[in-house]
């Protein structure tokens, strides 16, 4: 019995962050390593290397979806964090955890291609994006592809990862795959699709040339998009659950380090914790009431239960003491609720 319930806890254990970050950045190399490797090796066929973007995603997902969220992509954490779902600070390193692993998973093709004698050398291209040669559009359309399809990914990503689409939960990595497969399909013959900054960063240095050339615009458009959808989502469709602290619009760390008891507060209080009172109903908590006209505690007005001693000769509380402003600390055994600042 003891073995089982250990068990238990452990699995119920929430990941660390150096967990989360190696999550991200294994996702992104195999991502890098599968899709851009599908793409040298066919040619750039169109269905082979969407499809194995795709297939690598939900893979992926399906793996560390649990430890991370499965993001794999700076743009989809960006996204995510003006959606209010995982703070800026996370962000910021799960970007740089996406950009190691994608940069490693573009060394070891490279190398593995090396190794195969194929004809290939650093500098040649390694399944990286471009514009403006044969066979792909100029930066202007290259710029509203990636801006566009990097959208519609983000809402596919915000929507089936949406509290209030339970019932497709388990299915999330699958459509969020079948998206990225769809958005290959269109824009392999324009720019490669990157929809990714992490991808493109992680075979550009390896190919060389034009690729790092045209880098900037693989990691500005996806960027665009993904913010794009992040800010809307929530405004169209309105959110499964209180933002993250840190995330969205607000950039700072958005106050207490105990987001629960934030949001708790938050929910009792309103403006700068003064207490929100329904017409008629008094905020009564451990033992003492809101005076809105005093803007102070005072006992609470309950029936005394017998034996007790009668609360009308109990002096009223100093308001000078215990932390001034009228606040009066319940007894340590209960509750303790944040005084107003």
């Amino acid at each position: 019995m003891t073995q089982e319930v250990t068990a238990a806890e452990t699995a119920e254990t929430p990941p660390t962050l150096t967990q989360k970050l190696l999550a991200e950045a294994i996702g992104t190399f195999v991502l890098v390593f599968i899709g851009c490797g599908a793409a040298f090796t066919t040619g750039a066929d169109v269905a082979a290397t969407g499809l194995a973007f795709g297939i690598a995603i939900v893979i992926m997902a399906y793996s560390f979806g649990r430890i991370s969220g499965g993001h794999f992509n700076p743009a989809v954490s960006v996204g995510a964090a003006l959606a209010g779902r995982i703070s800026w600070k996370d962000t910021g390193l799960y970007a740089a955890a996406q950009t190691v692993g994608a940069l490693v998973g573009g060394f070891v093709l490279a190398i593995t291609i090396l190794a195969s004698d194929v004809g290939w050398g650093f500098g040649d291209p390694l399944g990286s994006n471009g514009f403006g040669e044969p066979g792909t559009v100029e930066w202007g359309g290259a710029l509203l592809i990636e801006i566009f399809l990097t959208f519609i990914f983000l809402i596919v990503i915000l929507g089936v990862t949406d509290d209030r689409n339970r019932a497709i939960a388990a299915q999330a990595p699958l459509a969020i795959g079948l998206a990225l497969a769809a958005i290959h399909f269109v824009g392999i013959n324009a720019t490669g699709t990157s929809v990714n900054p992490a991808r493109s960063i992680g075979v550009a240095f390896f190919s060389g040339g034009d690729a790092i050339q045209d880098l900037w615009l693989f990691i500005v458009a996806p960027l665009i998009g993904a913010a794009i959808a992040g800010v809307l989502y929530p405004v169209l469709f309105g959110r499964d659950k209180d933002p993250v602290v840190g995330s969205g619009l607000s950039f700072g760390s958005g106050g207490s380090s105990d987001p629960g008891f934030t949001q708790q507060w938050n929910q009792q209080a309103g403006g700068y914790g003064q207490p929100q009172q329904q017409p008629g109903q008094p905020i009564i908590q451990d033992g003492w009431q809101w005076d809105p006209a005093a803007q102070q505690w005072i006992p609470a007005q309950q029936q005394p239960f017998p034996g007790a001693p009668d609360p009308a000769a109990a002096p009223a509380p100093d308001p000078t003491q215990q932390g001034g402003g009228g606040w009066a600390p319940p007894p340590g055994d209960q509750t303790q609720v944040r005084p107003p600042q």
